[in-house]
Order: structure tokens, then sequence, then C-alpha cells
């Protein structure tokens, strides 16, 4: 309290997100919104919802059933000054906008011999845990964190969801925010002046001393329910939310792992070829020496997600799967 006055509120990660949209279309008359069922509709996830009446349908655009049709109409919005802000329903369907992302938006500056910037924000919903089935519960955003030119983000908290919009609409490049549709329930407390925030660096959620648990997404709150288990058995464990997935701030991890000479990477893509082994084989490559143990990987299991609810959270990296595996890499040394 300040004054009397209560600086903190209460509201989810969805409405966060909305804040966020409100917000960078209140400040800049260029930002708009497009997407299937974004309007009307309110959003498949009701993240739009309400904002249709507000900015009218010039600004809350519904599209199409075509997913390379509006995201190109998003680039070439970016191209004539607009800063679009387009929703593609999940991240499977962003397939179907690949070839605009990876082909168009993602290699526009470089083709153009740097006279042309594609400042586009795309959002998508990813992750399991809802019992979608496999269509829409993957977690492809490890795929186009493999891509130069364009960025990668990953928010996990309120202050994430609520605060990187704004950052990545000032870029002047595309920018990529994966939201894990199983957050968008998720409650928590932001202040009153929350706004933007950073998009350049990893952030220690967790002080530890035994082992570094590097994960991002839902899969953050997981290893931090981990940690606080763990630290019942005297085990202390630090926990990196990466936040960016491209560019990786690969020193907040190194410096970790040189603390804690152990890593675990919980990562909810697939274990082959996965952003975990990317993040693996750069500890390998820059921390090799400072390394007690292996490094550890614990991914989704390498099937096509269940639509049944126990075998979709036997697929899924868990709390117990976790602990386990920090228990194993420990051992005796704890």
């Amino acid at each position: 309290m300040t004054n009397g006055v209560d600086t903190m509120r209460t509201l989810t990660y969805r409405e966060a997100v909305r804040e966020a949209i409100r917000e960078a279309m209140q400040k800049d008359d260029r930002v708009f919104l497009m997407g299937e069922d974004v309007g009307r509709y309110g959003g498949c996830f009701a993240v739009s919802k309400g904002l249709l009446e507000e900015f009218g349908p010039e600004r809350i655009r519904d599209t199409p059933l075509s997913e390379s049709g509006f995201t190109g109409a998003g680039i070439g919005a970016a191209l004539g000054g607009m800063r679009p802000i387009v929703e593609i329903m999940t991240v499977n369907f962003s397939l179907l906008a690949a070839d605009q992302i990876i082909n168009n938006a993602a290699v526009y500056l470089h083709m153009s011999g740097g006279l042309f910037n594609v400042p586009i924000v795309i959002r998508l919903a990813t992750g399991g845990g809802r019992q979608l089935a496999a269509q829409h519960s993957r977690s492809l955003e490890g795929w186009y964190a493999h891509i130069p030119g364009i960025k990668v983000l990953s928010p996990a908290t309120l202050e994430d969801a609520r605060g990187m919009l704004w950052t990545a609409l000032q870029d002047p490049d595309p920018v990529l925010i994966f939201e894990n549709s199983g957050l968008y329930n998720m409650k928590g407390k932001l202040p009153v002046d929350a706004g933007p925030v950073d998009i350049d660096r990893a952030r220690v959620r967790r002080e530890g001393r035994h082992v570094s648990i590097i994960s991002y997404s839902a899969s953050l709150f997981k290893s931090l329910d981990a940690a606080e288990i763990l630290s019942k058995e005297g085990i202390e464990t630090e926990v990196i939310d990466l936040r960016t997935l491209r560019p990786l701030d690969e020193k907040t991890f190194l410096d970790s792992v040189a603390k804690t000479h152990r890593a675990l990477i919980v990562d909810e893509g697939w274990r082959t070829g996965s952003l975990a082994a990317e993040i693996s084989a750069r500890i390998m490559e820059g921390a090799f020496y400072e390394l007690d143990a292996p490094v550890e990987r614990l991914c989704s299991a390498e099937v096509p997600l269940p639509y049944a609810k126990h075998l979709e959270e036997a697929a899924l990296p868990q709390v117990d799967k976790i602990v386990d595996r920090v228990r194993k890499m420990v051992g005796g040394d704890g």
C-alpha cells in the first residue's frame, strides 16, 4: 500500500495480454489486430473479447480462414508503415503461413539490401495439456527459433504477457510471440502501472546452488514447483526462464551452470532436434569444464500428443518427472 492506495491488482494471463493489446492500440494509431475470430467472437481463447466494441472493425479485423493470406496481408501492412498484430489461432495453423513467415518476413530486410524492415508481431497459441489432441497441442516454437531474421518470444509470467508486446512492436523486424494456451486462465498480481519489459534477457526465477533447471513457458511453473519440493530435501535448485528463444541469452544459463555445475533442460517440445538439444550443445561448448554431471533433457514423449487426459499428462514433462530427474542428477551430493 502507498498512501492508502493498493499498487497491485489481480488478473489472468489472458487479461494481461488483452491489456497489452489495448494499451498498444491506444498509444499508436498504426497498431491493429487481425486474425480468425478476433472480432465478433472475441478470439478463440477470448483474448480480444471486447476490443471490437472499443476500437471498431477497422482496427480489430476478422479475417478469412487463410493463414497464408492474412499473414501476408500483415507483412504488406508492416511494409506500408503500419504496426500489425497478427493472431494465428494455434501454432499448427502457422504451418499454413510458414512460407510468409520464413520466406518473406524473415528475409525481406536481407533480400532488399537493408532497405525494408518488416515490423510485424505474430501471436500464436502453443502447447499441450488442455486435451486439444495431436494437431492443437504442439510446441513448435523451437522450429521458428531456428530461423534467422525473426525474434521468438515465450512469455510465461503475467509481467511478460503484459509487457513484451509493446517492446516487440517497437522492434523493426518480425517478432513471434508464443503464448501457451494452458496459461490463459492463470491468475496473479501485477502492479497497476505495469508496462513494457525487455525482450533480450533470460531471468533467474529462483536462486539455487546444486542444479540449474533451464525452461520456458508453462514448463517454468512445473520447474518452480519441483524446485520447492526439492528444497525440502536440501536440494537447492536454480530455475531459469529463457523468455526469449531467439536470440538465446546464453550468458545467463552458462553463468548459472558455472555456479551449480549441473543442468537440466525442461522443454515441452519433442526431444529430437529440440530447443533443449541446442541449449545442451551450447552448455557443452561454453561450460564443459564446469560440469560435474552430463547435461540432462526432459522433453515431451516422441508421439503426437494424445487426447486422453491420462495419456497426455504422461507424454508431457511433469513436476514428479522433474523431481525424480534432479534427485538422480544430484545423488548423494546434496
